[in-house]
């Protein structure tokens, strides 16, 4: 293997991802995977397919692309497959010598995806 490679990270045998950006965060994805991302398709009912544009890097058995700040033509196909929400989050207000407390809590809408295609 040449050296070059070795940098890289281009090792054989290790397959096809991207990396996505939706919702505000970036998610390394690989064809047939599920991911659960932020809400970012309120409209779509589960079995909806949903295109994510925002490719940041892709990289097969021969190459990267890496975008600036996106690869152009590149985009990951995947279908919606359930609406679920997050773990409970606390969130505890206090203010010192004023008997000032609130707690209150939060769970994070999420959408599990499937990974169906990666085209680049």
């Amino acid at each position: 293997m040449c050296y070059k490679n070795q940098l890289l990270g281009l090792l054989p045998g290790v397959g096809m991802y991207a990396i996505v950006e939706a919702g505000g965060k970036q998610h390394r994805v690989e064809v047939g995977q599920r991911v659960a991302m932020e809400r970012a398709w309120p409209d779509a009912a589960p079995g909806a397919q949903v295109v994510l544009d925002q490719v940041l890097l892709v990289r097969d058995e021969q190459r990267i692309r890496v975008g600036t700040p996106h690869v152009a033509g590149a985009r990951v196909t995947g279908t919606l497959l359930r609406e679920l929400r997050g773990d409970k989050i606390i969130v505890f207000k206090k203010k010192k010598r004023k008997g000032f407390r609130r707690t209150t809590g939060h769970r994070q809408h999420l959408v599990e995806i499937r990974i169906d295609a990666i085209e680049a």
